[in-house]
């Protein structure tokens, strides 16, 4: 079923935005019997959760923004009743490594065993390093267990979190700046790379940055489904938007698309959604956009206006190429394949970065989809041996790509590009596919073009920096804020990647913005 096009004139709930978080929100709101009309100014819902074919002519879908799923509850799936696979990658990690002209890797399994041992002392000379990582994610285990469960849930008090984790753990990850866990506990440069870069996917700062943003951002990294998997979603990302479209629909929501907001005006009993000459009347709404966006719509000058930090880079490449290490590519790119990623280099990249300089050898990582899951791919060219890959570049605020932007990311994707290929037997240009035009099938998405595709402001993935999941204060206990999707107006709440539980493609957002209007509407 295609979505509407047709604005009607009043409804009880309406959803700025058509993201995943605002579908989450109008299933469980409508199956409670409200009236909701999501609004998506653009012509398709999903926000960045869905595939596309970027390449004329090639018959290839990628998740060009989004692509694995780890913080989706499989209790929100269940609930929801989504029809999903999500499927785990047989390799956690790759690091490849280059000394004195001998390339070598530290390869980590998803279900680690001897081999990621083995691979743990050949790198590191001794088995310490491997013992020190099977103590440190031990422990961040424990804490992901006792955090998982409460992100459906009004938001629990800190101390109550705190009594359920090791005091220890607690100050590493939530008192003190992540990098000094990983200076205290690792020795090898290349291992605390390893471990640091789930703390600055998506997010600019230092690992000894005191506001802690990296700790927080690391957490929600680690956290889902209290093991921290990262999933590869059957069907690309889009896939997972065309369920949670599927139960909106079917609940009763209305997807109006093609319909931008332009201002938002609230009173005590509701508010005036304004999308071009029409206005939408409506007792509540919902902002599934930017909490900066949605205080533009209602003429009120942002708090803070969040800058994103990364290049993303999609490649379809004939073959994938092949290792100087002589790792078999299928095991190598089968997982997160880190590129310029040791401790030392992440740091140099960030300085580099903080004083408007791209970096010189910036740190990344790459993820194939299709050795996991080729169903985006058409049946020729899953049999010819195409692959998909995506590179997700840290450390590359805005800044570093003015006042030039083009030629800023022609020289941010050929850094990259160089970077990759010091660890491969053939320049990765030489295996890349050509598409109808024969030209060669890479694009590149800087923070200006993510905030021009998906409005979302500075480029920034998470709508803003992330918060911690819990609440330390007791004091304020209406829905809203018992929730995390407070707004400064009771009518107005966050239900996108800005509430205080948002990030990635996860649902909660959505799902704890119903919970706190159904709560509030009684």
């Amino acid at each position: 079923m295609a979505p509407e096009t047709q604005l009607p004139r009043h409804c009880d709930v309406a959803i700025v935005g058509g993201g995943h978080n605002a579908l989450v929100a109008a299933a469980y709101l409508s199956r409670a019997g409200l009236d909701v009309v999501v609004l998506e100014r653009s012509d398709h819902v999903g926000g960045a959760a869905v595939s596309e074919r970027p390449f004329p002519g090639v018959d290839a879908r990628l998740s060009r923004y989004s692509y694995l799923v780890s913080v989706m509850p499989d209790e929100l799936i269940a609930e929801l009743g989504l029809n999903l696979d999500l499927r785990s990658r047989p390799t956690a990690s790759f690091t490849p490594t280059l000394v004195d002209g001998r390339a070598g890797g530290l390869y980590v399994e998803q279900d680690e065993g001897p081999v990621t041992a083995d691979s743990f002392r050949t790198v590191t000379g001794s088995d310490r390093e491997y013992d020190a990582w099977r103590r440190f994610y031990a422990e961040v285990g424990d804490f992901a267990q006792a955090v998982a469960p409460t992100l459906l849930e009004p938001l629990p008090a800190a101390s109550d979190v705190r009594t359920r984790v090791d005091a220890a753990v607690w100050r590493d990850l939530v008192e003190e700046p992540l990098g000094h866990a990983i200076e205290n506990r690792f020795d090898d440069d290349l291992v605390r790379g390893v471990v640091a870069t789930d703390a600055l996917i998506g997010t600019f700062a230092s690992l000894s940055d005191p506001t802690l943003i990296q700790n927080r951002c690391f957490l929600y990294h680690l956290v889902g489904n209290g093991t921290g998997e990262w999933r590869v979603p059957v069907g690309g990302m889009g896939a997972v938007t065309a369920e949670l479209a599927r139960v909106a629909r079917e609940a009763g929501a209305r997807l109006v698309t093609g319909h931008p907001v332009t201002s938002v005006e609230l009173s005590e009993n509701g508010a005036s959604v304004a999308v071009g000459d029409a206005t939408l009347e409506c007792d509540w709404v919902l902002g599934g956009i930017a909490p900066a966006v949605l205080d533009r719509l209602r003429g009120v000058r942002p708090s803070a206006e969040p800058r994103g930090a990364q290049l993303k880079l999609n490649l379809l490449v004939d073959r994938l190429p092949r290792l100087r290490s002589g790792v078999d590519p299928a095991l190598a790119f089968a997982g997160t394949l880190h590129v310029g990623e040791s401790y030392a280099q992440l740091q140099q990249a960030y300085d580099e970065a903080a004083g408007g300089v791209a970096p010189r050898n910036p740190p990344g990582e790459l993820y194939c989809h299709t050795l996991t899951d080729p169903s985006i791919l058409s049946p020729e060219l899953a049999a010819a041996g195409a692959h998909t890959l995506t590179y997700f570049g840290l450390h590359m605020p805005p800044e570093v790509f003015e006042p030039d932007v083009e030629s800023a990311r022609s020289g941010a994707v050929h850094a990259a590009l160089t970077a990759l290929d010091a660890h491969l037997d053939e320049p990765i240009e030489s295996v890349l596919a050509r598409d109808e035009n024969g030209d060669p099938c890479i694009e590149a998405k800087t923070p200006q073009d993510v905030q021009a595709a998906l409005e979302m402001p500075g480029g920034h993935i998470f709508h803003g920096d992330l918060s911690w999941p819990w609440r330390e204060d007791r004091s304020a206990d209406d829905p809203a804020s018992r929730w995390g999707v407070a707004t400064d107006h009771p009518r107005l709440l966050l239900c996108g990647s800005g509430a205080q539980r948002g990030g990635a493609v996860s649902g909660i957002g959505g799902h704890n913005a119903a919970m706190a209007l159904l709560e509030a509407h009684g």
